[in-house]
């Protein structure tokens, strides 16, 4: 007989920086028949996955699809596709992940030039008029626009225009925003961008979805060097994603796509359509102020200056051991919520506030308890 216990993982409210709570209608998705990864009746769901992609990135490029792997497999797939060694890049740095994108920038082997600001602040326009006009040799500029690590909110429209006069590709991290904020890949002339289905489309960890402009496939179809991963090498991948169509015979095969995990994933992208991306951003603003008042009313201080509505990261109060409340949460609440990172490390709590989980319910369920904690703890 077998030592173990069977599986009975508890119902948490998961209001940490993700993942976030997977609704039933996902999880059954998930369950259904597993099909061969060339099966025509598969190869149709995945194009249909791939078609949503678009619909909620606000996009038509023909090259949307999901990364086998979560949202830093993403980041990876961008970077080691578009940068070759000895290009120059610029990166935007505000916290962890504009930190990570840097890390993968210089493991492709470019040479990184790096615009910097206090943790929990934004990137200005200017800094990165200054950057491209000091490193005008840079063939791509990187930033985050929903920084995790800060709940800090990354304006980028007038940062593309500033981008694309220098003649450079534009490189976006939209792992906490894609589903939870406006993100109009097209209109603010992304070139290259990936996220996670584990945030604002409440799918359980396991893809990234990414898409890439005609500039940006430009840049790959001229490479003079073969993409230093072999599993991430879009220009293999493509064929794959982006073959004669399912009734064709056409698609090549690569690897062995995580077939449930697109169902699971087919089903997000349509909770979201069904419900409206505008109405599914205006929910999780709406949830945000509620969760804003409220934390104020206790006295709590946010820290960035223009806050996520999806991440929400409070100062943690003098005298206060924030892991011993998050602790009580978890085991007397069955709330999860998020410490600090780096320079935030024991500082602060990062509160989520993402798809399933964006709601007045969970809102008033973790203030009360939080009030509690801090009144005991």
């Amino acid at each position: 007989m077998t030592p173990y216990a069977s599986l009975d993982p508890r119902q948490r409210i998961l209001m940490g920086p993700g993942p976030s709570t997977v609704p039933n209608r996902i999880l059954r998705a998930l369950g259904s028949p597993t099909l061969g990864h060339l099966d025509p009746q598969y190869i149709g769901y995945m194009d249909e996955t791939c078609q949503m992609m678009r619909d909620v990135f606000g996009t038509t490029n023909p090259l949307t699809f999901p990364v086998s792997g979560t949202g830093m497999a993403g980041m990876e797939a961008v970077m080691v596709n578009l940068i070759e060694p000895g290009d120059e890049v610029i990166v935007c740095i505000n916290g962890v992940f504009g930190g990570r994108m840097k890390d993968n920038m210089q493991r492709c082997g470019a040479t990184v030039h790096t615009v910097e600001v206090p943790w929990g602040k934004t990137i200005s326009e200017e800094a990165i008029a200054e950057a491209v006009a000091k490193h005008p040799r840079a063939t791509m500029v990187g930033i985050v626009h929903a920084e995790t690590s800060t709940g800090a909110l990354q304006s980028l429209p007038e940062i593309s225009q500033v981008v694309h006069d220098a003649g450079m590709l534009f490189a976006v991290d939209a792992v906490t925003s894609m589903g939870g904020h406006e993100l109009k890949v097209d209109d603010w002339q992304i070139d290259a961008i990936y996220s996670g289905t584990q945030k604002c489309l409440s799918c359980p960890p396991g893809l990234s979805p990414v898409s890439f402009s005609p500039a940006a496939v430009e840049k790959m179809d001229a490479r003079k060097t073969p993409v230093q991963s072999w599993y991430l090498d879009v220009s293999m991948l493509r064929n794959y994603y982006t073959g004669g169509g399912a009734s064709s015979g056409a698609r090549a095969y690569h690897h062995t796509a995580p077939i449930n995990m697109i169902y699971a994933l087919r089903e997000a992208l349509m909770i979201v359509l069904e419900e409206g991306v505008d109405q599914r951003v205006a929910r999780h603003h709406a949830v945000h102020l509620e969760l804003r008042s409220g934390l104020e009313a206790m006295g709590l201080k946010y820290i960035p200056d223009c806050s996520l509505a999806t991440l929400n990261c409070v100062a943690t109060p003098q005298g206060v051991d924030e892991a011993a409340v998050r602790q009580r949460l978890l085991t007397e609440y069955d709330i999860e919520i998020g410490g600090g990172l780096g320079v935030f490390a024991g500082k602060a709590w990062r509160i989520g506030l993402m798809g399933f989980g964006a709601t007045k319910r969970n809102v008033q369920t973790l203030l009360a308890a939080l009030k509690d904690c801090l009144e005991t703890t």
